[in-house]
């Protein structure tokens, strides 16, 4: 029986659970979607976010510089960028009818974005112009952190270097030769942490051209302890960032994607990057998902389908109250 005294204390607002970058439920990403998250406070959010459970908890907001806002939590910490939620957030928004197809702009701790929903619900989400660079990492270093033989990433490392690459959320990115040594990570979170926290980055993203999906252009695998996840299932930000430094370094030797990776364009030619790449991830924490990625123009844009796998309604105490959020 409701207490009748629960309405002067307890918020409710609509929650639910959407897995992005798949059509599949229970697949790719999940990320927890509050569509209304107006006058609630950080601590509010943080709790919700906890008690949902999911990587990060994407919360709608009203904006003064965009269209809408989002704010990003963890189970943990507030997150200046996601962009499995981002894309699960506006799946949700047009489901419900509270978006149209088309262009929406979008306020988030990093910047003002273009997300694009097109009338088959998919997402695409434009990130901010790119920064890549190479880094100087031991290999042996990188072996022990990764938990991998360190020949994984020597003949790989003759033409493509671990690099720091952002587009709105920076990614330590390094280049794997095979699937089977990505597969065999074994990763000491505390020393990836360290490694990330070294170079400013968010995390580490390790790929190989070598993919399960023939349509596939890449695997990879993200691992970003600071954020409270260990191993991320499909990451949308740094899939912008890998495509951001795979156009940087010249990855492809010509513009169709079924030519062998890893030749750097030689001075004045093309990179060769596709016009549309796709990264699969997430195989080995069994949440298979692909982000599609562009990464040709001035701002790169990671695209996905997403599916509710869950929905309901969240409790929400005064931000004072101490009472535990149920969902």
């Amino acid at each position: 029986m409701t207490d009748p005294t629960e309405t002067a204390s307890v918020d409710r607002r609509d929650a639910a659970l959407v897995d992005a970058f798949t059509t599949d439920p229970l697949a790719g990403n999940v990320a927890g979607v509050v569509a209304d998250a107006a006058g609630l406070d950080e601590d509010q959010m943080r709790a919700v976010a906890r008690e949902l459970g999911a990587s990060e908890t994407a919360f709608v907001r009203p904006s003064g510089e965009a269209e809408r806002r989002l704010r990003y939590f963890s189970p943990t910490t507030e997150v200046d960028l996601c962009g499995h939620a981002t894309v699960a957030a506006h799946a949700r928004l047009f489901e419900t009818g509270a978006i149209d197809a088309g262009t929406h702009s979008l306020e988030t701790n990093v910047s003002v974005i273009e997300v694009e929903v097109t009338e088959e619900g998919r997402v695409w989400m434009t990130q901010n112009a790119p920064t890549v660079y190479e880094v100087e990492v031991d290999y042996d270093r990188l072996g022990d952190v990764l938990g991998v033989d360190d020949n994984a990433f020597r003949d790989v490392g003759a033409d493509l270097p671990v690099a720091y690459a952002t587009s709105g959320l920076p990614f330590l990115v390094v280049p794997v030769n095979f699937l089977e040594h990505l597969g065999d990570m074994d990763p000491d979170f505390g020393a990836v942490e360290a490694l990330a926290d070294e170079h400013d980055a968010a995390g580490v993203y390790a790929f190989t051209f070598d993919a399960l999906d023939r349509e596939s252009t890449l695997h990879g695998r993200c691992f970003v302890p600071g954020s409270g996840i260990d191993e991320d299932p499909v990451t949308g930000t740094a899939s912008g960032a890998c495509g951001a430094y795979l156009d940087h370094f010249a990855a492809f030797s010509g513009g169709d994607a079924s030519e062998a990776p890893g030749t750097p364009a030689g001075p004045g030619e093309s990179t060769g990057t596709p016009e549309e790449m796709v990264f699969e991830q997430g195989h080995y924490v069994d949440r298979p998902g692909k982000v599609r990625v562009r990464a040709t123009g001035a701002n790169p844009a990671v695209g996905g389908d997403a599916v509710t796998s869950f929905e309901g309604t969240v409790r929400v105490p005064a931000s004072d109250d101490d009472e535990i959020i149920e969902a």
